[in-house]
């Protein structure tokens, strides 16, 4: 978001604040011009679409918490400590067991590896605990209406959820998620919904709350349609043989650099992928100091999930300590 943008976010949330939600004007020109975009576009009922944004509400807490100043970046030590608990390992360790025979059948199936997939629902949602409590109507109905800076965005992820619910059969009006409007347990906003979610049960649905075949197949889906190569490692521990080297540039969501070119660097690590290999360098704030890594295709594709180095890095590490403490006829 570019400077102005957040002010006037800004002042827009602290004016916002002290108002209560209220019923969203579906007399207002854009909400009417939104509704006759969704008529020509895609045939939808004005009757229906009139009976959607009279039902519909603008919540200025939605609007306080997508638009307030972002608090302090966090080093990834103190990251990493927010989900690599040891509560969360081990209801992780209780989730595999229970899904083992269907995570075994993806991994085969995609070459997704299971502790991605297990790590990316840890990370998200707990296991699928805490999915949002906020209605997914109203969420994207705020934002796309009331939040001028993203409201394109919005506007696009609220036509995709008005064409879900054509699609699947979920309740327009009382699905919850989070205050952006990304929804069940892998936390998909609508339009990945439409795009990735995948029937992983067979049972001619694709649901994201109530199925978890249809849940880890679709964030395996995901990873597969941004890239993921069956059988490639994600990311390798790393040394640095000249500090401060000029030209050498840390946590860039890019594939800009190779395995050659970072060794050039003087970046030391070892892989069996070739020199030519796609490869992205990791620098983050350990315990001790610096922690260093390089990322690969499957790595990135992580990121594409949650564009964050250390969100895949959270993934990884969560996921490969669950797999670590599986039960030794779970492990296989």
């Amino acid at each position: 978001m570019k400077p102005t943008e957040r002010l006037h976010a800004l002042g827009l949330s602290l004016l916002l604040a002290a108002c209560p939600a209220a019923a969203l004007d579906h007399a207002r020109a854009d909400v009417r011009g939104f509704v006759a975009e969704m008529q020509d576009k895609h045939g939808l009922e004005r009757e229906w679409l009139d009976e959607v944004f009279r039902k519909a509400t603008s919540q200025p807490r939605i609007i306080d918490l997508i638009s307030r100043p972002a608090e302090r970046v966090k080093p990834w030590h103190e990251y990493r400590d927010h989900f690599l608990t040891e509560q969360r390992i081990r209801e992780g360790v209780d989730f595999w067991v229970k899904h083992r025979a269907r995570l075994a059948e993806i991994e085969r199936s995609t070459g997704v590896n299971a502790h991605v997939i297990v790590g990316i629902i840890g990370v998200e949602t707990f296991y699928g605990r805490i999915t949002g409590t906020f209605s997914v109507l109203d969420a994207l109905s705020t934002l796309a209406f009331d939040y001028p800076p993203r409201s394109p965005f919005f506007r696009s992820q609220l036509e995709h959820f008005l064409l879900l619910s054509r699609e699947e059969p979920i309740d327009l009006f009382g699905v919850k998620g989070s205050y952006a409007g990304a929804m069940g347990a892998p936390q998909f906003m609508p339009g990945s919904y439409r795009v990735f979610a995948v029937d992983g049960d067979g049972d001619g649905r694709r649901d994201l709350w109530g199925s978890w075949d249809d849940v880890l197949a679709s964030v395996a889906n995901y990873l597969l349609e941004h890239g993921w190569r069956a059988g490639e490692p994600i990311v390798t521990p790393a040394d640095l043989e000249y500090p401060g080297v000029e030209g050498l540039v840390a946590n860039r969501l890019t594939l800009e650099d190779t395995v050659g070119s970072l060794r050039a660097f003087g970046v030391q690590f070892e892989t069996p992928l070739g020199e030519d290999t796609p490869a992205l360098f990791v620098d983050v704030a350990g315990d001790g100091g610096p922690e260093m890594r390089v990322g690969f295709t499957n790595f990135y594709a992580i990121t594409r999930y949650n564009r964050s180095v250390m969100y895949a890095l959270a993934v990884h590490d969560l996921g490969s300590q669950i797999a670590e403490r599986l039960p030794v006829t779970d492990a296989g």
